[in-house]
């Protein structure tokens, strides 16, 4: 199968690009900086047999359409997993549009090259339940899940057999989100966790993610989302104390009765070495709980779930191949 994947220097890009090489496909990617998916690749060099096609980059910008036409043509499969909450220096234009604006010429783009297919990757929104476990209703979603949603609207009415999945917090290496929470627990003494400590997700692993979308490309479950999760459910303040108990650290707690999401973000954000433009957006999306409304997504893409505390042990693993944590 001829595949291109858009981020393919990012994080779940760097995981999907070598499996789907491994599988056999023909695969493309499209980057601003090339050389940036070959740092990004070299941390993992996949086994491939020998007469396995080299990986094609392609130079391209989806926000300003560069590249795209070539990029996707012959293409049967596209997946979408670019992000744009950062924006560079020289570029005041706010991410929601970015996304927007970069989401509606990708898939324009792909109608116009007959692709069969795309596959985004974005995120949960919030809900919660009444006080007596009734049924649930969602608050306002944040500008980082809101924008994510669109986006997905925007493909999914593009290309009519797209499919996207939506997850919350990915454990893995190189995920900012997961890296967040090490680089907190490792570097706050006591952990003081907000009043959203108290919400719930399902934190799935990398590997099943990566998993879902190699078999997206080729699943019958066109034109339709999957929200999907790992087979633990855990407020935010258990998956802190449970990385701490992975990291063989012991850190006491404090529980807030508030948010103060812009000061907490920037705060978390200096603690870890953050962008407090990422760090904020993300924790203003805890508003609720970011659990599947119905997790049959692992069953029908045929993946096998890893625990919480196996992704992060293995995260854990893969990360000090990398750099040491400080912590441990």
């Amino acid at each position: 199968m001829d595949v291109l994947v858009t981020g393919a220097s990012g994080f779940a890009g760097s995981l999907l690009v070598p499996r789907l090489r491994a599988a056999g496909h023909s695969v493309r990617a499209l980057a601003r900086d090339p050389a940036r998916v070959a740092a990004a690749l070299a941390r993992r060099p996949p086994r491939l047999d020998p007469g396995s096609p080299p990986l094609d980059v392609i130079r391209g910008d989806v926000f300003t359409g560069a590249g795209l036409a070539q990029a996707l043509d012959g293409v049967e499969v596209a997946y979408y997993l670019i992000h744009s909450m950062e924006r560079s220096a020289d570029d005041s234009t706010p991410f929601a549009e970015r996304e927007r604006v970069a989401a509606e010429r990708f898939g324009e783009a792909a109608a116009r090259a007959g692709v069969r297919r795309i596959v985004y990757l974005g995120g949960l929104l919030p809900h919660w339940s009444d006080a007596a476990g009734g049924a649930r209703r969602r608050p306002r979603a944040s500008r980082h899940l809101a924008s994510r949603a669109a986006v997905e609207r925007i493909l999914l009415d593009a290309v009519a057999d797209s499919i996207a999945l939506r997850a919350s917090i990915v454990i893995g290496a190189q995920s900012r989100s997961f890296r967040l929470l090490v680089h907190l627990v490792e570097r706050m003494p006591v952990l003081t966790l907000p009043a959203w400590q108290r919400f719930r997700t399902q934190p799935i692993d990398a590997r099943d993610v990566t998993e879902m979308l190699a078999a997206a490309a080729g699943a019958p479950l066109g034109g339709r989302s999957l929200e999907v999760g790992g087979p633990d459910v855990l407020t935010y303040g258990e998956m802190m104390a449970g990385i701490a108990e992975l990291m063989l650290v012991s850190r006491p707690s404090v529980r807030l009765r508030v948010n103060l999401t812009g000061i907490t973000g920037r705060v978390a954000a200096a603690i870890a070495g953050e962008d407090p433009e990422l760090v904020v957006p993300l924790m203003e999306g805890l508003q609720g709980d970011l659990i599947p409304a119905d997790d049959h997504a692992a069953e029908l893409l045929g993946v096998q779930l890893h625990s919480f505390d196996s992704a992060v042990e293995n995260s854990l693993r893969d990360w000090e191949q990398l750099e040491p944590l400080a912590a441990r």
